[in-house]
């Protein structure tokens, strides 16, 4: 069992394994996200700007980076604050996410979107946690 898995229960880490569209039109974003034991969650209804962000991240980490994201990095080194890791949960009928920030202290942003999350998951290369409920086999999603 990973650090992760022993401090998060209820969770369990995931890798980015395919970013792309819903609509020819690049409009409407979705990821699968899998876990080393080939669970998958299937995530859509985000917009296909945030769907370009993570690839290109995942992809080529060398490009511009989009203002928001070196707006965060700049807070978090002014503050000496890293972003360790995000949790990826449902509240009610929308995902969202937490954010964890380790440093002088520790700090957790509660209650965001789940595809900023991944976007910035993928930007630092950090664990990006799934609640288990969520996730299904390949069969089932």
């Amino acid at each position: 069992m990973n650090i992760d898995q022993a401090q998060d229960p209820d969770y369990e880490s995931v890798k980015i394994d395919y970013v792309g569209f819903v609509d020819p039109y690049a409009v409407e974003g979705m990821i699968v996200l899998k876990t080393s034991e080939g669970k998958e969650f299937h995530m859509r209804a985000f917009s296909g700007e945030v769907a370009k962000h993570i690839s290109s991240f995942s992809e080529s980490p060398e490009e511009t980076i989009p203002s928001i994201y070196k707006m965060i990095e700049e807070i978090c080194e002014q503050n000496e604050q890293v972003l360790v890791k995000v949790k990826i949960y449902e509240s009610g009928e929308v995902l969202r996410a937490n954010l964890y920030f380790t440093g002088k202290k520790d700090i957790v942003l509660r209650n965001y979107r789940a595809s900023d999350a991944v976007a910035l998951g993928a930007f630092y290369k950090i664990p990006i946690l799934v609640r288990k409920n969520l996730l299904k086999t390949s069969m089932e999603a």
